[in-house]
């Protein structure tokens, strides 16, 4: 497959851009937004499983429409500066390579507390470094290392849902779907789930590596989407069925937990690494992500110019990836970013916001409109219904970013004067 000197390689087919989502999505997630969304929704908790899918379908369909017209890296930043004009391109973009950068940090100390909790950074940077360099060598030795990673990490689920379900500890009363945490804590809880369906993101910001992306992209995206929710409602259910929704809330490790409960304490090291393996699947799919979007604004003058730089030989965005490796092998070398969740929702919340009214630009019918409205209504009461604190720091850093580019503009417009 060729490619331009600026352009990227086209090797990912069907198979490989569900598995390089499925990566994203059945990550580490799954074994952490558990036990917050519980406490937040307490009997809820499944009914706010069920709006994280409502919405997550909803922005899945807009991405995946879009990203068939659009196939180029980047994602949402490209789709709003195509439908929507170029600051809310560059807003969507700036929202997730800040709020998925923090991510990456994130998993990877995930990786380092499960695998050598008393060097925990030092194992998250050797984590970075390694898989910047898998990232490097080009995105369909990614693929390939994303797909034992899944096949891993589903076999330990697996065992986890059928050891739950058929152990004498497991009670079908347990699963009262009531809503003790009232309807703002199945919002909040719904929004905190949304942080591990959000990797269907990442087929899209590949665009630029699939191919026959208008074919490929929709049917990925959904099958991506749609596996991920099977495998979520059997963990949840599972978990449920032994621990509660009060025990949930309160767990520390709910897998671990889980399995511990139903009396199988010797399933509980898989299950921790399960727990590390998922986390490197998660990290190598955001740095793929994150570095196209870096990619993507830097050639439009966003970011540092020199970072759109496409490698001769591997056809990757090799200084972008660099960049982002460094940037997040600092942060996991010198902060403690395990609390990101609710920060990284809100940032893909307000990413996807922008994807769902890109796409209301694409149909005047009132009926084709129907999914991308209620994907940004539910994005927007999402992100809002999120932790005080995630808010916050969340808005900020968008308001942070609104003002770098109206800086940027003014300062354009006096040199192209002068």
């Amino acid at each position: 497959m060729t490619a331009s000197a600026s352009g990227l390689r086209r090797t990912l087919g069907v198979g490989d851009a569900v598995v390089v989502g499925l990566g994203s999505m059945v990550g580490a997630g799954i074994f952490a937004a558990l036990t917050p969304a519980a406490h937040a929704a307490g009997s809820g908790l499944l009914l706010g499983l069920a709006v994280a899918a409502v919405v997550a379908y909803c922005n899945a369909m807009s991405s995946a429409r879009l990203a068939a017209l659009y196939p180029a890296s980047g994602g949402t930043y490209v789709y709003g500066r195509e439908r929507l004009g170029e600051f809310w391109g560059y807003l969507a973009g700036w929202a997730f390579v800040v709020g998925k950068t923090a991510s990456c940090a994130a998993m990877a100390l995930t990786v380092g507390t499960y695998v050598w909790p008393g060097q925990a950074h030092a194992v998250a940077v050797a984590a970075v470094v390694a898989l910047t360099a898998v990232n490097y060598g080009g995105v369909q030795k990614s693929a390939w290392l994303t797909r034992v990673i899944v096949a891993v990490v589903l076999a330990v689920l697996a065992a986890v849902v059928v050891g739950c379900l058929v152990s004498g500890e497991a009670e079908v009363g347990r699963l009262d779907i009531g809503a003790s945490g009232g309807a703002g804590g199945v919002l909040q809880a719904a929004g905190l789930l949304f942080f591990a369906f959000a990797g269907y993101a990442r087929i899209a910001t590949l665009g630029e590596e699939v191919r026959d992306p208008a074919r490929t992209i929709p049917r990925a995206i959904p099958l991506a989407l749609g596996i991920a929710l099977v495998v979520y409602a059997g963990v949840a259910v599972a978990v449920l069925s032994v621990l509660g929704s009060d025990g949930l809330g309160d767990a520390t490790a709910p897998l671990a937990d889980a399995v511990r409960a139903a009396g199988m304490p010797w399933l509980a090291p898989m299950v921790r690494i399960g727990a590390a393996v998922a986390a490197l699947g998660s990290l190598l799919a955001l740095i793929l992500g994150v570095s196209r979007t870096t990619l993507a604004m830097a050639r439009d003058r966003h970011l540092p110019g020199a970072l759109a730089a496409v490698h001769p030989r591997f056809q990757v965005p090799h200084r972008a990836e660099l960049a982002v490796g460094a940037v997040v092998a600092v942060l996991a070398a010198t902060v403690d970013v395990r609390g990101a969740i609710g920060f990284s929702s809100f940032g893909v919340l307000a990413y996807y916001a922008v994807a769902n009214a890109s796409a209301w630009t694409l149909d005047s019918s009132p009926v084709a409109r129907v999914v991308p409205v209620v994907g940004l209504v539910g994005c927007a009461v999402l992100a809002f219904s999120l932790p005080g604190v995630s808010v916050v720091v969340g808005a900020g850093v968008l308001v942070v970013g609104a003002v770098a580019y109206g800086v940027r503009r003014v300062v354009r417009a006096g040199d192209e004067r002068g």
